[in-house]
């Protein structure tokens, strides 16, 4: 998977069982789509760009979660550290679905596998818009690339 992060579980992160709760795997998911979206703007960059998030959209198109889930492989306990990958995958016209996978460093296994399906939404018109970017394509084939060349 192209983007790697690293990711501390914290003591208030327990639930009443004493292992991470399931709102925390969503939670730690979404830091690893921003990353992703910070990466895809990365590489499609162009001198001169304004800042722009999710990889140069068109003004008022952006990324929308529809969809996510999550499947709980081992529970989590604290304190361990967890690297989650993010990649992307069935890239359509106008959405692809991010997967995660999050690898604990203590149990030494993949705690829990996900997926979230991203939209291209047109905010300004409070809709799905037709199609991805251009740009958002560029960027994903970048870094999925680059994960396989490595």
């Amino acid at each position: 998977m192209p983007v790697v992060i690293a990711i501390d579980v914290h003591w208030g992160e327990m639930d009443a069982f004493a292992h991470l709760n399931n709102v925390s795997y969503f939670r730690y998911f979404e830091s690893g789509r921003i990353a992703y979206f910070e990466q895809m703007t990365r590489v499609t960059a162009r001198e001169g760009d304004p800042v722009e998030h999710a990889a140069g959209a068109p003004a008022g198109v952006g990324p929308i979660l529809a969809k996510t889930s999550c499947r709980y492989r081992a529970p989590v306990f604290y304190p361990d550290t967890l690297y989650l990958g993010v990649g992307v995958s069935d890239v359509g016209r106008d959405r692809y679905t991010m997967r995660y996978e999050l690898y604990s460093t203590k149990l030494a296994a993949v705690a829990a596998s996900g997926e979230g399906l991203i939209v291209a939404f047109d905010y300004g018109a409070g809709k799905k818009a037709p199609s991805l970017p251009a740009r958002w394509r560029e960027a994903i084939a970048k870094l999925e690339a680059s994960a396989s060349a490595g």
